[in-house]
């Protein structure tokens, strides 16, 4: 499957911004399903300098400043991205997740650390002993560890309501966990929450969604701005991705931009500026399917 994929981000500033810099993951990364041919950014006013470099955990990261005053800031990517359909090993076939939890703590290869680095806590998502015991519902002793992460995804998209109007980036995912409501950020941060509980290795993805499918699939949540999702490690059956908000196990519809332990390391657009007043910030995605 083939897309072209247009974000744009807008700051409307009441007030001259005199100076801003900024900070973008918005390069979709090339995968072993994935990959992207082309990939523009364009920069409205024309940035004062601009930098490109590879972070450390593989994603590509623009930097801009802008040092001429501007009122409006436009920031524009343009992707075409090729994916392959993922494989997903049978639910039976996978090893039991306790065997793979343990090998974590004691595998040091260097790609055994960079894995189990994922098993920890980060900023967005802190250790919660509700969070261990409500992912225990899902991972039973003994249970393949595929067949736990579906019982978990199934049970977060059913207890957790999609509501944009519930959060914002600073809500804890304790109090999304209690109030059961959030975007799929929050659903993602839940996962990780559970899953890390567990001593298990997951990672945030940040990117997009076809929000329809071809054929008679629902449509999918998440399409107007990015989307986001988890990668859980499956021991020999790789990172499987698997995504709470839709409920699914990507294939074709869902584009990688950056993974990382959390928000906080993938943010699409970030940055600072001095001035300005109030401003509106508006962000459209749209993702079509070439072929």
């Amino acid at each position: 499957m083939k897309y072209k994929v247009t974000h744009t981000t807008k700051y409307d500033y009441d007030a001259p911004v005199p100076v801003c810099h900024n900070v973008v993951y918005l390069t979709p990364r090339t995968t072993n399903v994935q990959s992207c041919s082309r990939h523009r950014l364009t920069v409205n006013p024309t940035p004062t300098t601009h930098s490109k470099r590879i972070d450390y955990f593989g994603n590509a990261v623009s930097s801009f400043s802008i040092a001429t005053s501007h009122r409006l800031l436009q920031i524009t990517a343009s992707s075409s991205v090729t994916i392959q359909p993922r494989q997903l090993p049978s639910e039976g076939s996978t090893l039991a997740w306790e065997s793979i939890r343990n090998s974590l703590a004691t595998e040091r290869s260097a790609e055994g650390l960079a894995t189990y680095q994922f098993a920890f806590p980060s900023p967005h998502v802190p250790f919660h002993p509700e969070l261990s015991d409500y992912a225990r519902e899902s991972f039973k002793p003994g249970l393949p560890i595929l067949e736990a992460i579906r019982s978990l995804n199934e049970r977060l998209h059913a207890d957790v309501k999609y509501d944009p109007k519930a959060t914002t980036i600073s809500t804890p995912i304790i109090e999304v966990f209690e109030h059961r409501r959030g975007v799929c950020q929050d659903q993602a941060h839940l996962m990780l929450g559970c899953l890390r509980a567990l001593g298990l290795a997951a990672r945030y993805v940040s990117g997009y969604v076809r929000t329809q499918p071809a054929g008679e699939s629902p449509r999918l949540v998440g399409g107007d701005a990015s989307h986001a999702w988890v990668s859980v490690y499956c021991g020999s059956a790789g990172w499987i991705d698997v995504d709470p908000t839709n409920d699914s196990f990507p294939q074709t519809e869902h584009i990688t931009v950056a993974w990382g332990r959390d928000f906080s390391d993938v943010c699409p657009v970030a940055g600072m500026f001095i001035g300005g007043g109030n401003h509106q910030l508006d962000v459209s995605v749209d993702v079509m399917a070439i072929e």
